[in-house]
């Protein structure tokens, strides 16, 4: 039996992602999502809030530029990623840790709303061996033809 430190998050996003560049130029963008459960109280009849549980997360590269280009404070994401533990010293002294989530996969949530998905152009899909069909303003993404961004035949 093999482990791994796979984890699914679903949650809100609490804040607008922060896409920044490290010193290599590499994009990462670093955002919180909150979840809470929500508790029905039998004796007032009620749904209550339980205590929300915040996860700190990182997703690298195009896929953490297209995240942040898609998704924005308020909405519902799930993500799928390792945890990594952080260990630092603060400022007065103590030492600290901190888990943070290394997101794989991300998608929005349609619990509670629709949404759409939009193919990009030159995301890395198509492998190298292959000849890359030259680009017709006719072509559209995702069509069953040489024009498309991927290798997958749907």
């Amino acid at each position: 039996m093999a482990l791994d430190n796979i984890v699914t998050v679903v949650g809100q996003l609490t804040a607008d992602p922060e896409l920044r560049h490290t010193k290599k130029n590499i994009p990462v963008a670093s955002f919180s999502v909150a979840h809470n459960d929500r508790i029905f109280d039998r004796e007032s009849e009620e749904w209550v809030d339980g205590e929300p549980t915040f996860v700190r997360a990182s997703y690298w590269r195009e896929s953490g530029e297209n995240f942040a280009e898609s998704h924005s404070k308020g909405d519902r994401v799930i993500l799928v990623g390792k945890l990594k533990q952080n260990d630092f010293t603060d400022k007065e002294g103590n030492e600290r840790s901190t888990l943070e989530l290394i997101v794989e996969e991300a998608g929005p949530s349609n619990k509670f709303a629709t949404t759409t998905a939009t193919r990009r152009k030159g995301n890395g899909n198509r492998s190298s061996s292959k000849p890359k069909a030259k680009a017709s303003a006719s072509v559209k993404a995702g069509a069953d033809d040489a024009g498309s961004d991927d290798d997958f035949d749907f």
